[in-house]
């Protein structure tokens, strides 16, 4: 603006923009530079003394002042990933100071909770008072512990649940937080972990309810993670003050018939899909292929509290009972799902396709769609096999056979790149209305999943080629090739199944699909297949392209889901920025801080994962609690010097046969062959042989499932735990039992290894 705002206009403002209220907000929106802002500060300062504003941050008049050399506690990275801290020696009447740490390229990391020793320095900053360095680390932040807590004469004690620990925590009684006798508590470290006198100590930080609610078991493990599971007050209110985007500026797609196709089951709807023949006479038998993705980024803006509490959250988390979003449901529920019927904000990609699946070309839209319809994946499955219903059967010749289409094009085009083919089936837990796991089932693969996910590969190869092409930085979805030690064992399993992997050449997937191929409808198909899964690296976001080894893309990033990952919003925020569509793309702080968000959200990711896996455990040994004593059939699925996992075939729940109880004699474990060797029969256990078991345990509140061996490959295992030392042995031992194996020499035992028939039950795709 050439002149100043009035007052009533700042006051406005400020009232619709309650989170944008420093001076530097107020110049920036009324677009105030240089000299001006000393005008700005006036007028401000007028407000102040009338009575209609009230400066709730002091900077550097605040007349108190911290220690030049002071103790600090580091808080959580912001946004825009800089570590403020905490003065721990503030006594000053006023509010107390903002400290930024300055870190140099020698200083260790430092993370939420480290307490430090640093050299301060004021300055007069709109944002903080104080510049740390660091001088050295004194402490760090307080293990924290989920457990049950028991009470006691004197406090009480925490039980943790993690099946990892046995080791309790005592609780003051100052400490108890008001928690009752076998209560599900989350507390903090209130001593040094590694006390030598006595167990540790712990301050009970949170009350969680009753550990055995069928609800509960989600809930342990996103307190056990640290995945924050409420949002803070001023971030609901900024998503409560949205409101739908409009047609200005847009492309306007309300007449495409984009539709969605997601699980039954699904909370947000954030992609939407349209496929016809290209009509372009030079490209004969090719099509057009269109994905809508909902325009997050029109809500979320760089720098606002969505962004901050996004980027901290760097993912949506999914459980069997609930979803922990990256949004509030203001947004992922409502303004950014692209709803049957209502017009929504989007960004499209308009992809072109040859007849042999590929990709011409791509262009960008900024747009506003309407769908016709949402759609289920088994809705669409049908509809294709014969058998539509009153929703899918207008569809049926306009809008899905030509999507099928599409797919074939699409799905020839993958036979020729050849992306790693681990096509293996997931486990889903089935609850009842109450909580309770109902079933454990494996989902089926239709083509109607494949059709969704190879759009959604198109699409985000098409984001990465665009901004490659237009110099715009962003975040690759990388995954690197597997390292050389893990192809090593992946040939030595190879090798005893009677297959090879080639050496001496770059690997390629094709190498590796056609060892799965070779494996196939033989006994070690399962054992290859997740041998090889296992020699996978994890994938990770950087700004840096090291490509997609298993899917055998060179340019790759997440464009299709900015409603539950931060990673596919930074990418829509720098098309924003390619396409000069408006000024809500990538800030000069997303750019800055890319590498920084990248390793921030590959961590979130990892966590979710985590916490994930322990939820899916813990709801299995609920499941299985009830069947203690019971028979199951399954197959080795890891060998450690403890003892043999099994995985039963009936749920693919994981259980622990310890060592001690495994027979009558005593077991050697080889790390170079994952075997175990038994030092009087010389039986061999090894990764995949079938193997029958008893259930002796199932502890649902750590998910810790125990068995007894009975049989492995139809062998019976003597009943009972192995014998001390110098008894049963040898030539003095018991006599062998009809339907064991007889004693070998250890030669004799390897040489039987090479032939043992090997196979692995289901395991559950990667995340690639």
């Amino acid at each position: 603006m050439s002149s100043l705002p009035t007052k009533q206009d700042i006051l406005d403002w400020i009232s619709e923009n309650p989170t944008l209220t420093s001076k530097r907000d107020i110049a920036k929106a009324f677009g105030i530079k240089g000299a001006a802002r000393i005008d700005l500060k006036r007028v401000l300062k007028e407000l102040e003394s009338e009575g209609h504003l009230e400066k709730r941050k002091k900077t550097y008049r605040d007349p108190d002042r911290l220690p030049p050399v002071s103790v600090l506690q580091v808080k959580a990275p912001d946004d825009n990933g800089d570590l403020y801290a905490q003065p721990l020696e503030w006594h000053g009447e006023g509010v107390e100071p903002v400290v930024l740490l300055i870190p140099r390229n020698t200083d260790p990391a430092l993370g939420e909770g480290d307490r430090i020793l640093a050299r301060l320095q004021v300055v007069h900053e709109e944002d903080h008072n104080y510049e740390a360095r660091l001088i050295r680390r004194i402490g760090n932040s307080p293990q924290k512990v989920v457990g049950i807590f028991r009470k006691g004469a004197e406090g009480g004690r925490i039980m943790p649940i993690d099946k990892g620990s046995d080791k309790e925590w005592t609780v003051a009684p100052d400490a108890t937080g008001g928690a009752q006798e076998g209560e599900l508590v989350e507390a903090e470290q209130a001593s040094p972990r590694n006390t030598r006198m006595g167990l540790p100590k712990a301050r009970i930080v949170m009350r969680l309810g009753d550990p055995t609610a069928p609800r509960a078991v989600s809930l342990i493990a996103i307190h056990q993670h640290g995945i924050p599971d409420d949002f803070p007050a001023e971030v609901v209110a900024e998503a409560d003050r949205m409101k739908p985007a409009g047609l200005k500026g847009r492309t306007d797609l309300r007449e495409l018939p984009l539709v969605t196709i997601d699980p039954s089951d699904a909370r947000d709807h954030d992609d939407a899909v349209f496929a016809e023949p290209d009509e372009d006479p030079n490209n004969e038998g090719g099509f057009v292929i269109w994905v809508a993705i909902a325009d997050v980024a029109y809500y979320v803006r760089p720098g606002s509290q969505l962004d901050h509490e996004a980027r901290k959250r760097g993912n949506s988390s999914y459980f069997p009972d609930r979803v922990v979003p990256m949004l509030p449901d203001r947004l992922s529920g409502d303004l950014c799902s692209l709803h049957e019927g209502v017009p929504r904000a989007c960004i499209v990609a308009r992809i072109r396709i040859d007849a042999d699946g590929n990709k011409l070309g791509q262009k960008f839209h900024r747009a506003l769609m309407r769908s016709p319809a949402s759609l289920t994946y088994q809705q669409v499955q049908a509809a294709m096999d014969g058998e539509p219903d009153d929703k899918t059967g207008p569809l049926l010749e306009p809008v899905i056979k030509p999507l099928y289409d599409a797919y074939a094009a699409l799905k020839a085009a993958r036979g020729r790149r050849q992306p790693l083919d681990l096509d293996l089936p997931e486990r889903r837990i089935v609850l009842d209305e109450d909580g309770t796991v109902k079933s454990v089932d494996f989902t089926d693969r239709l083509d109607a999943h494949k059709l969704i996910e190879e759009f959604m590969v198109l699409a985000n190869v098409a984001a990465a080629d665009t901004l490659i092409a237009k110099d715009v930085p962003l975040l690759f979805r990388v995954h690197e090739e597997p390292p050389q030690d893990k192809l090593e064992s992946l040939r030595d399993t190879a090798e005893v199944a009677g297959l090879t992997l080639p050496k001496g050449q770059v690997l390629k997937t094709a190498h590796l699909n056609k060892l799965l191929h070779d494996a196939a409808g033989k006994e070690d198909a399962e054992l290859i297949n997740i041998a090889t899964l296992r020699s996978m690296t994890q994938a990770y976001y950087s700004p840096k392209n090291f490509g997609h080894f298993g899917l055998a893309l060179q340019n790759y990033a997440h464009f299709t889901s900015p409603i539950r990952r931060y990673a596919d919003l930074i990418v829509h925020r720098a098309l924003i920025t390619a396409h000069h569509w408006s000024d809500d793309g990538l800030s000069e702080m997303d750019v800055e801080k890319l590498e920084a968000t990248g390793n921030q959200i590959s961590d979130t990711e990892r966590r979710s994962m985590l916490a994930e896996r322990d939820t899916t455990d813990r709801y299995l040994a609920a499941y299985l609690s009830d069947r203690v004593g019971a028979e199951f059939t399954g197959r080795i699925s890891g060998i450690a010097k403890f003892g043999v996992f099994v995985k039963l075939d009936e749920t693919g729940a994981d259980g622990l046969v310890p060592i001690s109880t495994l027979g009558r004699e005593f077991f050697h474990f080889d790390r170079d062959s994952g075997t175990l060797m038994g030092a009087d029969s010389g039986r061999i256990i090894a990764l995949g042989q079938r193997a029958r078991v008893k259930l002796i345990e199932a502890a649902p509140v750590t998910g810790g499932i125990a068995f007894e061996m009975l049989e492995i490959e139809d062998d019976k295992i003597p009943a009972g735990g192995r014998p001390s030392r110098g008894k049963g042995r040898g030539k003095g031992g018991p006599p062998r039992k009809p339907g064991t194996s007889p004693r070998r020499k250890p030669a004799q035992a390897k040489r039987k290894d090479a032939k043992t028939k090997r196979k692995v039950t289901r395991q559950k795709r990667s995340k690639i």
